[in-house]
């Protein structure tokens, strides 16, 4: 239950909407002491994010599992515009951010894209070159320092 609050107060429609349904399928086949737990935890999360602060990352989750390139319109933290070819392979949900980590062919370096600041994003036919578990694996190992082999 903490797990659907949190997800449903802190990600986007609809990894909420698979949080609570996949929280729904579980809880229907426990024992009926078990569910009431579930149904009467006292775990709280806080209240759900601004609207204009959780953006639908529906389709960058979708780029990221098919291992295609995107095409972003970006703002900096000062405003200033620019347009971003990257290789998303994560997503990190935190308190008062999104953030999509992906190998930038602008920098030619590992960056990390508020989700708030994406003005635009369209998926390319392109197939990144390499795997996102191999790109998550790089980034863990160098954190952005230098370009993966």
């Amino acid at each position: 239950m903490l797990l659907r609050r949190w997800v449903g107060a802190r990600t986007d429609e609809s990894l909420a909407f698979a949080a609570h349904n996949a929280i729904a399928k579980i809880s229907a086949v426990l024992p009926p002491s078990l569910r009431d737990d579930v149904e009467s935890s006292t775990l709280l999360v806080p209240g759900k994010m601004s609207s204009d602060a959780a953006p639908d990352l529906a389709p960058i989750r979708a780029a990221i599992r098919s291992e295609r390139k995107l095409a972003l319109a970006y703002r900096d933290g000062q405003g200033a515009s620019t347009e971003r070819t990257i290789w998303p392979f994560g997503v990190g949900y935190f308190e008062e951010a999104r953030v999509v980590m992906a190998w930038c062919e602008l920098r030619q370096g590992f960056r990390h894209f508020r989700a708030d600041r994406i003005a635009s994003c369209r998926t390319l036919e392109e197939r990144y070159p390499l795997s996102r578990q191999r790109l998550l694996k790089d980034w863990r190992l160098i954190e952005g320092a230098a370009a993966p082999e």
